[in-house]
């Protein structure tokens, strides 16, 4: 199941990343990436990695995440480099969609990397104090944080200096809200997959043991 929701968790990041580029809006006051709605589902797949297969599995699958985020950003580079083909017309679309802004890039990695391993070390100080009871706790606790913190490195590296200083908290503040609201609503399936995950390894250490 490990290499199930390694699978997911890098598939979902990547698909993050090319969504990026899309805005929406919720009425007149939020605007949001379309990556949102995708890398939300992240941090519940981390913390079901985290207590279920122990904080060291949950510290490889985000750094695999990065690893292949670097991958990703090389291969599509690449991509955008190569010669059209003659009856090829959309080359700029193409560059448009594939291609973020420096700052943009740099943001995403940062703001990951950091935002991801905090939301693995709170989440286990949380364990450590309470055992395996009270997970709605230590998922919730440790996503809202780390979503905090994600949003704001993220919006501060990519926008500082573009927008006015109130734009760019409103900014924060609003994005925050949006997955605030997610991380919240995502704790039922944090249950459901630490209960798969667990039914999971006991009936393979029970096919273990009679081998």
């Amino acid at each position: 199941m490990l290499l199930y929701l390694n699978g997911a968790f890098v598939g979902l990041l990547i698909l993050s990343n090319i969504l990026a580029v899309k805005l929406f809006s919720i009425g007149e006051w939020l605007v949001l990436p379309a990556a949102v709605i995708v890398y939300v589902f992240t941090f519940p797949i981390t913390d079901t990695i985290a207590e279920v297969y122990g904080k060291e599995a949950a510290r490889k699958t985000v750094f695999a995440g990065f690893i292949t985020q670097l991958c990703a950003l090389a291969f599509i580079y690449f991509a955008i480099q190569l010669p059209s083909a003659p009856f090829f017309g959309d080359q700029a679309s193409f560059e448009t969609i594939f291609s973020a802004g420096f700052r943009v890039t740099l943001a995403s990695l940062v703001s990951y990397f950091i935002s991801q391993n905090l939301d693995v070390t709170i989440f286990h100080k949380l364990k450590d104090r309470h055992g395996d009871s009270k997970l709605w706790l230590r998922n919730n606790a440790s996503t809202m944080v780390s979503q905090l913190v994600d949003t704001t490195i993220f919006i501060a590296i990519a926008f500082y200096g573009t927008m006015p200083l109130s734009a760019l908290i409103a900014m924060i503040l609003t994005q925050y809200a949006f997955k605030w609201c997610a991380a919240a609503l995502d704790t039922p399936l944090v249950y459901l997959l630490v209960k798969i995950c667990r039914r999971e390894r006991v009936t393979a250490d029970h096919i273990y043991s009679k081998a």
